[in-house]
């Protein structure tokens, strides 16, 4: 999900089928900050979406295997792009070029949509199955879900947090690299750490800039990519097997 401050609205990714299934159930919801549903089926002809980021009035929705554009003013489709070979596209993150990327979990990619063409811009095992993404001061921040997935989405080593230079595409670990869990959303915490959510455990995670991690939730299976309103210290998490969003005030919290 997705706080678009200048329109006071999230946006809420629901797959509805299966995650990799083309079936064109998938479509975006509208959910006002008191978590009242504005718009259930607010833009439908999707597969099954999941990954939100916003670059001036243009949301940007990973869909399976192609990166989709919707203008939020008009709730209209503007734009699809074929990632080539992409298995399970996931989360997009944009630079301050405008370039988006998008991570594909199972192909061990990172795309990029530049110049109106979605290209492979890394491949490597070392991106530990990539999640979530963000970028900050000059890095792509990668939220890994770990090494060597099983058919049960697990993982035989679990992922942590790893840095991207996006001028050399160097990747390096955030920390010692010791694993963390099967890691999912990606936020920053605005004093310098981290929001993460662990898909298989269930948990919400703060890993601080040295790699320590601190759990601060315990929950269900399927706490999906969260968003954290800073000023209300507010993180609002989708829960995918359960069919709700859950918020959770981190007041007071270092």
């Amino acid at each position: 999900m997705l706080f678009d401050a200048k329109r006071n609205v999230f946006y809420v990714s629901n797959i509805v089928g299966e995650p990799a299934g083309k079936d064109g159930v998938g479509h975006l919801s509208k959910v006002s900050p008191d978590g009242k549903l504005q718009a259930a089926e607010w833009v439908t002809g999707f597969n099954a979406p999941k990954g939100l980021v916003m670059h001036g009035d243009t949301l940007f929705v990973t869909d399976i295997d192609r990166l989709m554009a919707v203008n939020v003013e008009s709730g209209q489709i503007t734009g699809t792009w074929l990632a080539e070979g992409a298995q399970f596209l996931n989360d997009p993150a944009v630079d301050e070029a405008g370039r988006v990327f998008a991570s594909d979990m199972l192909a061990n990619r990172i795309y990029v949509l530049e110049n109106d063409a979605l290209t492979v811009w890394l491949e490597s095992e070392d991106l530990l199955h990539p999640n979530g993404l963000r970028v900050e001061d000059g890095r792509l921040l990668v939220a890994g879900w770990g090494r060597d997935i099983q058919p049960d989405f697990s993982s035989k080593t679990p992922g942590h947090l790893i840095a991207i230079d996006l001028k050399t595409k160097v990747i390096s670990d955030i920390g010692p690299g010791e694993p963390v869990g099967n890691l999912d959303g990606l936020e920053s915490d605005g004093a310098g750490n981290w929001l993460v959510t662990d898909w298989v455990a269930g948990a919400l995670f703060r890993i601080h800039s040295d790699g320590k991690v601190e759990q601060l939730m315990d929950l269900n299976q399927g706490s999906a990519d969260l968003e954290f309103l800073e000023e209300k210290k507010l993180a609002i998490i989708p829960m995918m097997m359960d069919g709700k969003l859950v918020a959770t005030r981190l007041d007071g919290a270092t």
